[in-house]
This record gives C-alpha cells, sequence and structure tokens, in this order.
C-alpha cells in the first residue's frame, strides 16, 4: 500500500474498500474558527499567554479611540504614531504620551 496507505486508513468508501461497511458515512471535521473574545490579540494565536495578550488588547483599545484634547478639552484628539496626536476638533498637531493621553 506505500506510505501513507499504512498511515491513514480511509474507511466508508462502498466496495472497493474490503474492510468497511458499505453504507457507512464518512465524518469529516472542520477546523474551529476564532472566538470573539480575543479581539485584538487573535492574530497570535496561541503564543505568548493569555496575561500579556490581553494588556495588549487593554492598551491598543485606549490608543485607537478618541481622546480628550488638552487645548481644546474635547474629544478628538487621535494617535498618529508613537507619541504625535492630531485633534481634528482644533486641527492642532502636537506631542504627547506614547500610547493614550491621560
Amino acid at each position: 500500500m506505500g506510505l501513507w496507505g499504512s498511515l491513514v486508513s480511509l474507511r466508508g468508501l462502498g466496495p472497493l474498500d474490503p474492510g468497511s461497511n458499505p453504507g457507512s458515512p464518512i465524518l469529516i471535521r472542520k477546523m474551529t474558527t476564532k472566538s470573539k473574545k480575543t479581539k485584538s490579540s487573535g492574530r497570535f494565536g496561541v503564543r505568548y499567554g493569555k496575561r500579556p495578550r490581553d494588556k495588549l488588547v487593554s492598551v491598543e483599545e485606549k490608543q485607537k479611540k478618541k481622546q480628550v484634547c488638552p487645548f481644546c478639552k474635547r474629544e478628538g484628539a487621535k494617535r498618529i504614531k508613537k507619541g504625535v496626536w492630531h485633534c481634528v476638533k482644533c486641527d492642532k498637531k502636537f506631542a504627547s504620551h506614547a500610547y493614550y493621553l491621560n
């Protein structure tokens, strides 16, 4: 039978397979999908552990939402890159904290 024939036996193929029941169905298993609770850290899969991935999710959620601008005191400052912010309300660009404004 060869290498694969000895490792994998396909049952339920009908009268061509001597050791099978001709009427037995073939069961195909589907791969599981990611659950929604992984959020943005789902891209790492099972690597790095749960705590570091949860910390990463909390930091990324804070840095991606709009923050309160220190100049106009309205919620409109978005992070452009690390430490650089831009307020869409008063159109100011400023440097401050790296990930989120306090």
